[in-house]
C-alpha cells in the first residue's frame, strides 16, 4: 500500500513540475529540439504592415509571433501589452515582430475586417494571414492568443497561450535576443 502511495505521489510531483515548465514557457510545446521550418505567409495592408508576403520565421533573427483572432476578447486586450513591448524592443535589427490570424479569411472574415480590427486596436507591426493553417499546425498553436519566441536558429524558445502583461512578454524576448 505504501509503495502505491509513493508512486502516485512521485507521478503527481513530476506532472506538476512538467506542467510548471510548460506554463512558464521554458519547454518546447512541440516536444522537439528541431527547428521550425519557415512558411511564406500573406501580409496585409494595415497600420505598420504592408500587403505582400513574409517568411516566418526568418533564419538568423529572433521572431516574436502572436496568434490572434478578431473575435477573441482576450486578443483585443493583448494588443496593448504587445504594443508596449513592440515600442520597447521592436527597433532591434535582428527581431521579427508579427501577429498572425488563422481565421478563415475570405469566408467569415475579410482582409478589410482584419485591417480594420488591427487599426481599431492600435496594431503597428506586421500582420499576416495563415489561412491554410500551415504555421498554426507546425507550431501546434491550439488557441488564441498564443505567443511564441523563436530563436535565431528557428527553435522555439518560448511558447505560452493567454493574456500576458508587458514584462511577461518582454522577458523571454530579451533573454532570446541576448543569446548568441
Amino acid at each position: 500500500m505504501q509503495r502505491r502511495d509513493l508512486l502516485a505521489g512521485a507521478a503527481a510531483l513530476s506532472g506538476t513540475a512538467l506542467g510548471g515548465a510548460y506554463v512558464t514557457g521554458f519547454i518546447d510545446p512541440l516536444g522537439s529540439t528541431g527547428s521550425v521550418e519557415h512558411v511564406e505567409l500573406e501580409s496585409i495592408d494595415a497600420p505598420g504592415s504592408q500587403a505582400g508576403e513574409i517568411t516566418v520565421p526568418q533564419q538568423g533573427t529572433v521572431t516574436v509571433l502572436e496568434f490572434f483572432a478578431t473575435w477573441c476578447g482576450v486578443c483585443s486586450r493583448q494588443m496593448e501589452p504587445m504594443g508596449a513591448v513592440y515600442d520597447d524592443l521592436g527597433h532591434h535589427d535582428d527581431l521579427q515582430f508579427l501577429s498572425v490570424t488563422n481565421e478563415p479569411v475570405g469566408r467569415t472574415v475579410t482582409r478589410e475586417d482584419v485591417a480594420n480590427w488591427w487599426a481599431d486596436h492600435d496594431g503597428r507591426w506586421t500582420v499576416g494571414l495563415d489561412t491554410d493553417l500551415t504555421l498554426t499546425e507546425r507550431l501546434d498553436a491550439s488557441g488564441v492568443p498564443y505567443t511564441y519566441v523563436i530563436d535565431r536558429s528557428n527553435t522555439v524558445a518560448y511558447a505560452e497561450r493567454g493574456y500576458k502583461a508587458p514584462d511577461e512578454l518582454a522577458d523571454p524576448i530579451e533573454r532570446t535576443l541576448e543569446t548568441r
